[in-house]
């Protein structure tokens, strides 16, 4: 396990490494920023991390303890326009790490959506309603929040996210995602690229009319158990299979709700939400990349840094 000296250098390095990359800053004036723009990044991912209880709380860690390495460390409200600035940067961070792994050599991904609350139940205000919605989750049951759809690799590698509200159902924000990937758009960039174009999916993307839909208008050929009304069925064998080759990405979404707190999130803005997915999508493709440089297993996060 690293120290965190370390774990925050080696996340600076990997970002100045692709700073070249990455989409051109646009110009403003004024004063010139108190930072680079890498040294933002790496502070955007670092906060990331499950063992800051919010925002708040890392920026009373790095006025603290970070300022040798960041000198030129603004005011909180600041820091936090400054990572919004930054979402497509963080997005595309997210999908180069990604693409460096060889995610788009995958023979399938994986799908999956999860319910994302944002306020707690009962309360008034505190958050925006305009992407916000009461819907209900087998998870948490009701809840007020979004819907947050995943797509990984066999190992556990993020290519794509997108964000609904929560009354959305997992079929319907699975149609939006596909037409996105299938017509790319940079406000749309969090859906990533597509693989091979098979996906392995739960019940919830079942229905036999959406998926030849889905393949063919947007060459996503979804595989998920038939419903019981249904001609096709599965063998014992291959039922299994596909039971435990989904298992990942429960895995990759409980890293995010809880080892990098994304249920615990507040965001007060459509903006602030994006930005703090995007980041925690960078961020886990960030520790995998250390990982195989380091010879570890790829979800071995652990080995990266104590959460």
């Amino acid at each position: 396990m690293a120290d965190f000296a370390t774990f925050v250098t080696t996340v600076y390095v990997f970002v100045d490494r692709l700073a070249p990359e990455l989409p051109p800053e646009p110009r403003r004036g004024g004063r010139p920023p108190a930072l680079t723009r890498s040294e933002v990044l790496t502070l955007a991912l670092i906060a990331q991390l499950g063992r800051f209880s919010s925002e708040r709380d890392f920026y009373r860690f790095a006025s603290q303890c970070l300022r040798p390495l960041f000198p030129g460390l603004p005011h909180r409200s600041q820091l936090h326009r400054a990572f919004k600035r930054q979402h497509s940067v963080l997005v595309a961070l997210g999908h180069r790490w990604a693409a460096a792994l060889d995610a788009r050599r995958v023979p399938y991904e994986v799908i999956d959506g999860t319910a994302l609350p944002l306020r707690t139940n009962g309360r008034r205000g505190g958050v925006v309603t305009e992407f916000t919605a009461r819907g209900k989750s087998t998870r948490l049951g009701w809840v007020i929040g979004c819907r947050l759809l995943v797509t990984t690799t066999p190992t556990g590698i993020i290519t794509g996210t997108a964000v609904a509200p929560a009354n959305a159902h997992d079929s319907t924000l699975a149609e939006a995602f596909f037409h996105q990937r299938a017509l790319p758009d940079p406000a749309t960039a969090m859906v990533g690229v597509p693989a091979s174009g098979r996906y392995l999916g739960d019940a919830g993307f079942a229905g036999r009319l959406q998926r030849g839909r889905w393949a063919a208008c947007y060459a996503a050929v979804v595989e998920a158990p038939p419903k019981a009304d249904q001609v096709e069925r599965w063998t014992r064998t291959h039922r299994r299979w596909h039971a435990s080759a989904r298992q990942i990405v429960e895995t990759v979404i409980g890293r995010l709700l809880r080892g990098m707190r994304l249920e615990r999130e507040r965001p007060r803005t459509l903006l602030g939400l994006l930005t703090r997915v995007a980041a925690k999508v960078a961020l886990h493709n960030c520790c995998i990349l250390w990982n195989r440089e380091c010879g570890q297993p790829d979800l071995a996060f652990e080995s990266v840094i104590g959460w």
